[in-house]
């Protein structure tokens, strides 16, 4: 499979994350790479969900091998995380359910022990809208999300499982005075920490109605991390997506709005992990390749 498209660079931005809890139960969640460049370091992280990752006992991360500058798909590397609870930081509000996990140790480890290169590709700082674009956003658009639903994935080729929605939300808006927005989609568990885009190619019609002829759009704009439910008591609730492979036991039914934290908080994760370590944040940021990887 020859990688020139960005949607076919997109299938290889995320991680496949398992993980075991204390209880012996496992569960499944989408991690995607994530590289935000400062003043002229970039610094690459995996991202998901706090609740992903925290209170397991264990964890794997899959990646891609890579094979004459392709994926060599089919053919990937299972990492398994000892210190899987300190391995990951989060946001500091403690709501805002993002956690980040340093890569490029996670790449040199591979490498050096066991001789191995992976195949990914970043998402990147400039690939989130400014003020301009979004204001430029339409209350409703098509999304794009990238993951494992219920753990589904081309387990021959190691590929994860696109799927398509709308916003139920304007963007631009911050959805409860929080950062974040609705999709409506079918969000299922295992897409805990899906990235969501909005991918337009060759023309799309901008939010004054007129239509943009040869030109493209190509925004990320956040993470899929919870799920309104319909409870047996016909309450509506905002629950993270569960990601446990086993069917919950409480009688509960989705109703298909998906809860997505803005990608700013992406970068604000980021922006603090890098803080607490001593690295200013405050230098001007350049842009990163929104094809980088290796």
């Amino acid at each position: 499979m020859q990688i020139t498209s960005i949607t076919e660079q997109l299938f290889f931005t995320t991680v496949r994350i398992d993980t075991v809890g204390a209880n012996g139960s496992q569960g499944s969640g989408t991690g995607f790479l994530f590289a935000h460049a400062i003043g002229g370091q970039t610094y690459p992280f995996v991202v998901t969900n706090k609740h992903v990752v925290r209170g397991m006992t264990a964890g794997h991360l899959t990646f891609h091998q890579r094979k004459d500058d392709q994926p060599d798909l089919g053919k990937g590397y299972r990492l398994r995380i000892d210190d899987w609870n300190n391995a990951w930081f989060g946001h500091p509000t403690e709501d805002i359910d993002i956690a980040v996990c340093p890569f490029s140790p996670i790449e040199q480890h591979v490498k050096s022990q066991n001789g191995i290169d992976l195949f990914f590709r970043y998402i990147t700082t400039d690939l989130i809208p400014n003020e301009e674009q979004l204001a430029d956003l339409d209350a409703i658009e098509t999304v794009t999300f990238i993951g494992y639903p219920n753990g589904v994935w081309d387990s021959k080729n190691l590929l994860p499982v696109a799927r398509r929605g709308t916003t139920a939300s304007p963007i631009e808006v911050d959805f409860e005075q929080t950062p974040k927005f609705l999709v409506d989609a079918s969000v299922f568990g295992g897409s805990s920490g899906s990235p969501v885009f909005i991918i337009n190619q060759g023309s799309y019609i901008s939010k004054n109605g007129g239509m943009n002829i040869g030109a493209s759009r190509f925004h990320f704009v956040g993470v899929i991390a919870a799920v309104y439910f319909r409870t047996h008591l016909n309450q509506i609730i905002p629950v993270p997506i569960p990601t446990q492979v086993q069917p919950m036991a409480q009688q509960q039914e989705m109703i298909d709005l998906g809860i997505v934290f803005k990608a700013r908080t992406v970068v604000e994760t980021i922006d603090a992990f890098l803080r607490a370590n001593g690295v200013n944040v405050d230098q001007e940021a350049e842009p990163a390749s929104s094809s980088g990887g290796s």
